[in-house]
């Protein structure tokens, strides 16, 4: 009787250590699991198969995604200041700073076209965007800004936006703008001819203030002060 019943004690004592076994594997496997989920979660680390088919577009503009900017013709100058017709889209968080960028190309002696919201976001810390007859005009403007990146786009007219990212870093102060009317104009860093550029134009943009959002700079026309009233 006394084996039997320490035989079915040992029997017992297995089954209890299979379970523990088993139960601190699961336990485990959650663990890693959980853990796993929250490395990716945060961006810990990369898993490449999530990156495929399961991420909404973004609208945002990127450096690598923009074609390379047109080289100015040969032989031209920089214009006029007041020969060149601006416009200011905000595409930061920081209100009315379109409103305040145009007030200092308005003081420099460059027309106002509108200023207001820019529609998506971009990374760049400004794009100068412009037409193939405003080529000219955008290196003019270019010079007037840290950073900029020349945008060719599908306008017909000689217009030119700058669009405002959240590195914006300012306006190059008047002194130090380096235009010599009596010299041509340096092609920005890896510019292309003006007829391969117009084959990669971008469509022209269409700035808007958001019906919804309360806006960081309001819309104006070039008939009333050309700022907006943030500004």
């Amino acid at each position: 009787m006394a084996e039997r019943d320490r035989a079915r004690q040992l029997r017992r004592r297995h089954q209890q250590e299979r379970q523990a076994v088993v139960f601190g594997s699961l336990v485990a496997a959650l663990a890693v699991f959980g853990l796993g989920a929250v490395a990716v979660y945060t961006d810990a680390i990369r898993a490449p198969f999530l990156d495929r088919g399961f991420v909404t577009p973004s609208s945002a503009t990127t450096a690598s995604t923009l074609p390379p900017p047109p080289c100015p013709p040969d032989g031209a100058v920089p214009l006029a200041y007041d020969q060149v017709t601006v416009s200011v889209y905000n595409a930061s968080d920081r209100s009315g700073l379109a409103g305040t960028t145009a007030d200092v190309f308005a003081s420099r002696g460059f027309a106002i076209g509108t200023t207001g919201n820019y529609p998506s976001s971009i990374d760049l810390p400004v794009e100068v965007l412009f037409g193939q007859s405003g080529v000219a005009a955008a290196y003019t403007v270019a010079a007037q800004l840290l950073s900029p990146r020349l945008v060719l786009d599908t306008r017909e007219d000689a217009t030119v936006d700058v669009v405002l990212g959240g590195g914006f870093a300012g306006v190059v102060p008047a002194d130090e703008v380096t235009l010599d009317p009596s010299k041509p104009l340096v092609g920005a860093k890896g510019c292309v001819a003006l007829e391969d550029a117009i084959a990669d134009a971008v469509p022209g943009p269409t700035p808007s203030p958001s019906p919804t959002d309360t806006p960081t700079d309001t819309p104006t026309d070039a008939a009333t002060d050309g700022t907006d009233s943030q500004g």
